[in-house]
Parts: structure tokens; C-alpha cells; sequence
């Protein structure tokens, strides 16, 4: 991959970016194939959510990700981490069980052919590629809103950390280029994406439509469901089982994803707020709080995160509910669950885990047991191979695995499409974050599927679990603008 360091602003002059495609382009020539040419520049700070909203379109593919705390490997304590990817220079959809190892085949194929020019050392300089994974590897469903797995390189990918903001442009480059207008709507594009202003945004938030909700799943069949799951747990049969309850919402003007993701991370600062948009006009929006895994100069970070409750209305009911939650043996074993498993799969991978201790993440309306783990990961392991053997966790699926989720596909009457399952962003030096897509909605004109779920496990009350999913549901459904 060879690297061009050093170069000025190529979108400055059109006559520098077309000298330099010229030169991209007779190594594509000479070496008889194409390639993609990255160009990276940093700019003073603009909000990629804004860039999202005023470039993006509903027949392209998308990607967001913003995190506002330590929780992130990229930011630190109330640093904002945010970026978003629009269009498509390379692309590819899969399906099958052997999803992240083509995903992972299918990057390093494109590096090979990638020429870079950098002007920045920001961790988000250089090319990135954007994933989605759904839950299973096979949808049930035909014309599924997502294949089994997305993978693509956008035209542009635009970031933001701390008071700095980096933009790259990824071009095919062929012999068949026409670099006359290629270089004159580069150019074009990069100063309307200058243009916009860090503070552009500004929505009527405060009086949402009014939403027509139906249920998918009544009350009454989740919680048969999970009366049914406790029995197959008290025969030993499962572990743990998490079922998840969908909502269905109409509204009487089409819902807008970025505005929704806008007051999501109002909302929810300190949760991932994402996005990912198919192409074909659906976009598949939430605010988790959990991270599956990122990796930064080989240092892996990940969590357990399981065991659930909400938060109080008043300090004292608060530090109740705290207190509660630390000293539940229900909710203690379900986390345990999750930690076993964590470092029982980065131990078969080679890894030797560090657990810190378990703490509270107390979000706005719920708080949760987490305990991070880290690793350093050896050169001969890429992330994707982490995160194919952590998807599904238990905090998602259960255990044993295969047989919850099994159990799942038979109590749930609805695609999970990529609820709960791995989104996220690999980078040219192969570092990245993939969260987990829960609390989280698919979006397409007037209509949205909002998903919640629960962890069922010896102990589980279905009443109380059907309350835990809706506390989850209300906090989306807020969102919806």
C-alpha cells in the first residue's frame, strides 16, 4: 500500500488533485488494475451528524457512530468521538456463516490495491472500512432490509475528535478515469462539506408527531415466552436465554433517522448513538450502551454487561436501586455469565485477559453491572476473528449458545435482523470499535420496528422482565422524530 506523506491540501487546487489521480492513475496502468486512492485532510472541527444530514441520501449507503465518554478506545472522559461515512467506492454484501472471515478477506483484498496520501496524524486519517452484521448469519425473512453481513469503503468518511476534524475522500482509480471531473467534483464537494458549520444543527425537537404504536409481540406472549424459557432453564436445559419484544410505530409524517439520531444523542450522551443505511431507504438507528470490542495499537478493550435495573427518581431511590442491583445474586450470576464467556473465547484465541473491577454504568434511565476487560492482541489475530467469536455474547443470546439461540429463533416471531449483532469500522492498521446494535430502530419513511430485550435467567420474574424490555422501548420511542 504505498503511502504519499506529506502532500498540501489536494482539494485546494484542482490542478494539484488532478496531477496527483494523473500519477494514481498510470500506476493502475502499469500495473494493468485499478486502484483506490485515499486522501486525507484535517480541517477545523465540523459535526459529521450535520454532514450526514445535508449529504447523505436515501439510496446510498451510510454509516454513524458518535461516543461521548471514556467507554470508547479513541476518546477519553468527556471527549466526543464522532464519524460518519457516505457512499460507496467499494462494497460488498455476504451471506453465510463464514461472513467475518470474507468480510476480513475482502479488506485485505482492497488494501492491497490502496494508495494513500496524508496530511494528518489523526487517529482517523486514512481509509476505513464500515460493517454490519445481523444477528444470525442466514435472515428468515425474504427481502430482508439487510444481508447477512455489509461491508464498504464510502466515498467520504468525515470525523471528529476533540477541536479537529478529518476528512477523507476514497476514488476508484482506472485507466478509464476521467480525471478532468473527478477532480473538479472533489473539489467541489470537500468545500460544500467545509462549508457547514459545527453548530448547523438545530431541530423542533421539543413537540414530536404523535406515533401509532402496535405491538408485534403482545405483553401476554413475551411473557408466556419467558415463563416457558424458565422452565427449560430449571430442567438444565439453558443457562440464560435473551428475548427480545419488537414495537411497531406509524407516524403521520415521514420520520427523519438523522433528526431522531440528533436527539438520541442528546438524549443518551453517554451511550454509542449509530446508524446504518442500506441503500434501498432504511436506516437502522439506536443508542447502546454496550461495546463488543475495539482494538487501538493492538490493546483490546471489551465488556461484560449484564444485569439490569432502572434508575431512581430521587438520589435516595437511586443509591437503593444501586445498592440492589450490586447485591442481587440473580443479576450477579447473569453478569458472571457473561464474563466466563468473554474470557473463555479470548483465551482460545491466544489472548491472556485482564479483568478490572466489575462497576456500575448508570445511563439516564437504567443503570447495568459492567466489567471491562482488556488484552493485547497478537499480530497473527485480526479483530474481525474477535468479533466473530464474541457475537453472539450471553448479554445478548445466552447460553449455551447454539441452543439459545435456536430457543430464540422459536419464541421470536420477528426478524432480529441487526439487533443485538456487530457494528462497526475497521481501519487500513487494522484498529476499530464494533458495538452492539441494541435499543435500537429500523427506520423507513413513516413507519419504524423499535427492539428491546431482556436476559432470562434462574430467578427471572416475566412481569419484571416485560417491564425492563419497555423502559428500554420508551427511551427510543422518545426519539423518534
Amino acid at each position: 500500500m504505498p503511502v504519499i506523506p506529506g502532500c498540501t491540501n489536494l482539494f485546494q487546487d484542482c490542478k494539484d488533485l488532478y496531477q496527483f489521480l494523473l500519477a494514481c492513475k498510470q500506476v493502475s496502468i502499469e500495473r494493468a488494475k485499478s486502484h483506490i486512492v485515499s486522501i486525507s485532510v484535517e480541517i477545523p472541527s465540523i459535526d459529521p451528524l450535520a454532514i450526514l444530514r445535508q449529504f447523505g441520501k436515501p439510496d446510498q449507503l451510510h454509516f454513524y457512530l458518535e461516543k461521548g465518554d471514556q467507554n470508547s478506545s479513541f476518546s477519553s472522559e468527556n471527549e466526543t468521538v464522532a464519524i460518519a461515512a457516505i457512499g460507496t467506492a467499494l462494497s460488498q454484501e455476504i451471506e453465510g456463516d463464514d461472513r467475518f472471515l470474507q468480510v476480513k478477506n475482502f479488506i485485505r483484498s482492497s488494501l492491497s490495491s490502496l494508495i494513500t496520501a496524508e496530511t494528518s496524524n489523526s487517529a482517523f486519517a486514512g481509509p476505513h472500512f464500515f460493517c454490519g452484521f445481523t444477528f444470525f448469519d442466514q435472515n428468515s425473512e425474504q427481502n430482508a432490509p439487510f444481508p447477512g453481513a455489509t461491508v464498504f469503503l464510502p466515498c467520504w468518511q468525515i470525523s471528529r475528535k476533540k477541536n479537529r476534524s478529518t476528512v477523507v475522500a476514497n476514488i476508484l482509480v482506472d485507466s478509464g478515469l476521467n480525471l478532468n471531473l473527478i477532480s473538479e467534483t472533489l473539489c467541489h464537494q470537500f468545500q460544500a462539506i467545509t462549508a457547514i458549520k459545527y453548530d448547523w444543527f438545530s431541530l423542533g425537537i421539543d413537540s414530536p408527531s404523535p406515533l401509532q404504536q402496535k405491538t408485534i409481540k403482545d405483553t401476554e406472549s413475551f411473557q408466556a415466552a419467558v415463563a416457558s424459557a424458565l422452565v427449560s432453564i430449571q430442567s438444565k436445559h439453558l443457562n440464560k436465554i435473551v428475548l427480545a419484544h419488537a414495537l411497531d410505530v406509524v407516524s403521520p409524517m415521514p420520520l427523519h433517522p438523522v433528526d431522531s439520531l440528533h436527539h438520541l444523542r442528546q438524549l443518551h450522551p453517554d451511550c454509542y448513538v449509530f446508524s446504518i443505511g442500506n441503500g434501498r431507504g432504511q436506516s437502522f438507528i439506536g443508542a447502546s450502551p454496550e461495546r463488543l470490542v475495539s482494538l487501538h495499537n493492538r490493546q483490546l478493550a471489551t465488556d461484560a454487561l449484564a444485569g439490569s435495573a432502572p434508575r431512581g427518581k430521587t438520589p435516595t431511590e437511586d443509591a437503593r436501586l444501586a445498592d440492589g442491583l450490586l447485591s442481587s445474586q440473580k443479576e450477579l450470576h447473569e453478569h458472571q455469565v457473561v464474563i466466563d464467556f468473554i474470557t473463555q473465547r479470548l483465551v482460545e484465541l491466544g489472548l491472556r485477559p485482564h479483568l478490572s473491577p466489575r462497576r456500575l454504568l448508570q445511563l439516564s434511565n437504567i443503570q447495568h453491572l459492567q466489567t471491562p476487560v482488556q488484552a493485547v492482541l497478537p499480530p497473527a489475530v485480526h479483530l474481525l476473528d474477535v468479533v466473530a467469536e464474541l457475537h453472539p455474547t450471553p448479554a445478548v443470546a445466552g447460553t449455551p449458545r447454539r441452543l439459545a439461540c435456536e430457543q430464540i429463533r422459536r419464541y421470536e416471531n420477528f426478524e432480529r435482523s441487526l439487533y443485538a449483532a456487530p457494528i462497526g469500522w475497521v481501519d487500513h492498521q487494522g484498529n476499530g470499535e464494533f458495538v452492539v446494535g441494541i435499543r435500537s430502530a429500523l427506520v423507513e419513511g413513516c413507519h419504524a420496528r423499535l427492539y428491546a430485550g431482556a436476559g432470562i435467567v434462574a430467578g427471572s420474574d416475566p412481569e419484571r422482565e416485560m417491564a425492563e424490555v419497555q423502559l428500554k422501548l420508551r427511551a427510543l420511542l422518545g426519539a423518534l422524530v
